[in-house]
C-alpha cells in the first residue's frame, strides 16, 4: 500500500478526533459526567495518535545512511507501537481510574441533555472517520475478513485508524448508555460503570495493536500469497531447477527483503549464471513490487548431482 490511502484515513480521524475532543471537554465541563471527561481524554489521545502516524510516515522516508544501510522504513512500525501505548495509558487507564472513582462516588449530572446532543455529533463525526479508514481498507485487504486484515497487514496505520474508530465508535455508545441510565434512573452510579467499560474496551484494543505492532517491529516475512508468487516468479526461468531455501522481511510497509539459494541447471557458464539471475529478480519486482531488496545465490541442485 502506498502511504496515500493511510495519510487520507488518518487526516480524517484527525480532523474528525480533534473537533471532538474540544465538543467533548465543553460538555464535561457543563455536566460533570465521568464518561464524557473519559471520552474526552480518549479523543485527544486518538488526535495525538493520528499526529504520531503522520511523524513516522514522514521520518520513514528518510534515505538509506552508512549506520540505516536498509533505511528507515520500521519507523512506521515504532510510531504505531507508540500509539498502541499512549492508547493504553491515556485512553484505558485514566478511563479505569475515573470509572471507580466515580462509582465510588457518584455525583449527580447537571445538563445531561448537553452530553447526549454532543455524544449524538461525535457519534457522526466518528462513523465518517470510521467510514473513510473502511472504504481506504478495501483497496487493499482482498478477500480477507477485516480480522484477517488486522492480523496480516503489513502496514500499520490503516488498522490502527480501524480499530481507534470502532473503539471510538462503542466508547460514544457507552458514554451515551451511561449518561442516559443515569438520567432515567436518576443513579449516577451509571455513569461511572459507562466510565469503566469504556476503559475496558480501551484496554482490549490497544493489547491488540500492542501485539501486532510489536511482531512488525521485530519483522515479519512476506504473506502465504506473497511466498507462493515470490517462489513461482524464481522458478520459471528455464536455467532455475528450484529455489533451496527462501528467507524474507519486510523492512518497512513498502520495502521487502528477499534472500534466497536457487539451484541452477549445471554446465552453465559464468554469464548464462548471472542472465538468470538478472532475469529471476525481474520476475519477482514485476509480480511483487515491494520486493525492493532481492539477493540470490546460484548454485547446484544437490540432490541431482
Amino acid at each position: 500500500m502506498s502511504a496515500g490511502g493511510g495519510t487520507k484515513a488518518i487526516l480524517a480521524a484527525l480532523g474528525a478526533n480533534a473537533g471532538i475532543a474540544v465538543a467533548k471537554f465543553v460538555g464535561f465541563l457543563f455536566t460533570g459526567s465521568s464518561s464524557m471527561l473519559a471520552e474526552s481524554v480518549h479523543s485527544l489521545a486518538d488526535t495525538s495518535n493520528q499526529g504520531l502516524l503522520l511523524l513516522g510516515q514522514r521520518t520513514s522516508r528518510r534515505k538509506a545512511t552508512r549506520e540505516h544501510p536498509f533505511g528507515y522504513g520500521r519507523d512506521r512500525y515504532f510510531y504505531s507501537f507508540v500509539v498502541a501505548l499512549m492508547l493504553f495509558t491515556l485512553g484505558s487507564v485514566f478511563a479505569l481510574y475515573e470509572g471507580i472513582h466515580k462509582v465510588e462516588h457518584p455525583e449527580p449530572l447537571t445538563s445531561p441533555l448537553v452530553a447526549v446532543l454532543i455524544l449524538v455529533v461525535a457519534i457522526g463525526l466518528e462513523g465518517y472517520s470510521f467510514v473513510t479508514a473502511m472504504g481506504e481498507s478495501r483497496k487493499i485487504k482482498g478477500t480477507a475478513s477485516w480480522w484477517g486484515f488486522i492480523r496480516q497487514a503489513r502496514t500499520p496505520e490503516l488498522p490502527v485508524v480501524l480499530l481507534e474508530d470502532s473503539g471510538a465508535l462503542l466508547g460514544l455508545v457507552f458514554a451515551l448508555l451511561g449518561v442516559g441510565l443515569s438520567e432515567l434512573t436518576g443513579e449516577p452510579v451509571w455513569d461511572g460503570i459507562g466510565t469503566i467499560m469504556i476503559g475496558t474496551l480501551l484496554g482490549v484494543i490497544a493489547i491488540i495493536l500492542i501485539v501486532e505492532m510489536k511482531s512488525l517491529l521485530i519483522g515479519e516475512g512476506a504473506t502465504d500469497v506473497q511466498l507462493e508468487q515470490i517462489v513461482a516468479e524464481l522458478t520459471a526461468g528455464e536455467d532455475v531447477e528450484r529455489v533451496i531455501h527462501i528467507r524474507t522481511q519486510y523492512l518497512g510497509p513498502d520495502e521487502l527483503l528477499i534472500a534466497a539459494k536457487l539451484a541452477l541447471s549445471p554446465n552453465l557458464d559464468l554469464p548464462r549464471i548471472a542472465r538468470a539471475i538478472d532475469e529471476a529478480e525481474a520476475r519477482v519486482r514485476a509480480k511483487v513490487p515491494v520486493a525492493r531488496l532481492i539477493y540470490l545465490e546460484p548454485d547446484l541442485d544437490r540432490q541431482t548431482v
